[in-house]
C-alpha cells in the first residue's frame, strides 16, 4: 500500500513553538537523511493520528509531499502523549528506492487455533515476539510475516525464526547474528 501524505516545512523551532502549533492542530515533525540537510515540517494533527492506527503505515514506503516537493520516506519515530490521545512529534528519514534499510515488521500468526497442540491436546499458544527486525531494499519491505502455527504438537512445542518463509531479499537480522530466537511456545499440552 503506498501512502501519500501533505506537509508544510516551518521555520519556527523549539519547546515553545512545537506547544502553539499543538494548539492549533498542527504535528511538528521532522525529515532527516540522505543527502539533504534536516527538514523541520508541520502536518495536520488528525489525519496523522488515525493514519499512525493503521499498522502498514509503520513499514511502508512513504510519499511525503513538503510544499509541492515530493520525497519517498520511511516513519523512523512517534512520539505519543502520556495519557492523551495525541501525537507530539514525528521523524521521517529520506530513502532512495534501491536503499538497504532496518526496519521492525509485526508478525502474524496463523493456524493457532486449528493446531494439534491446542485442538487435540489442550494446550494454549504464548506468543514471545510480536515483530522482528529485518534488512531488506527499501521497496521490498513486507507490510508483516506470517509465522505459521498449524502444526505445532507435544514434540515441536516452541517456534522459532528459522521456522518463517521469508520474501526474497529479505533478512532476519536475529539470523544474520546467528540467534534463533523462540517466536511462540505451546503450553499445557499433554501428550495424547
Amino acid at each position: 500500500m503506498t501512502y501519500e501524505i501533505q506537509a508544510a516545512a516551518r521555520a519556527a523551532q523549539g519547546t515553545g513553538a512545537s506547544r502553539r502549533l499543538r494548539k492549533t492542530g498542527k504535528l511538528p515533525g521532522i525529515v532527516y537523511g540522505g543527502s539533504a540537510a534536516p527538514l523541520a515540517i508541520e502536518l495536520d494533527h488528525n489525519s496523522m493520528y488515525y493514519t499512525l492506527q493503521e499498522e502498514a503505515f509503520h513499514t511502508a514506503l512513504i510519499k511525503l509531499a513538503v510544499d509541492g516537493k515530493t520525497e519517498q520516506v520511511l516513519l523512523r519515530s512517534v512520539n505519543y502523549h502520556p495519557f492523551k490521545q495525541q501525537v507530539l512529534h514525528v521523524d521521517f528519514q529520506r530513502v532512495e528506492a534501491g536503499t538497504t534499510v532496518e526496519v521492525r515488521v509485526p508478525l502474524h500468526f496463523v493456524g493457532a487455533d486449528t493446531c494439534e497442540g491446542v485442538k487435540l491436546q489442550g494446550g494454549s499458544i504464548r506468543y514471545i515476539l510480536n515483530d522482528v527486525k529485518v534488512r531488506c531494499l527499501a521497496d521490498k519491505i513486507p507490510e508483516f510475516l506470517n509465522v505459521d502455527l498449524s502444526k505445532m504438537a507435544v514434540g515441536n512445542t516452541i517456534a522459532h525464526l528459522a521456522d518463517i518463509q521469508l520474501p526474497e531479499g529479505v533478512e532476519l537480522m536475529a539470523l544474520v547474528r546467528g540467534e534463533d530466537l523462540a517466536v511462540a511456545s505451546l503450553n499445557g499440552a499433554k501428550a495424547g
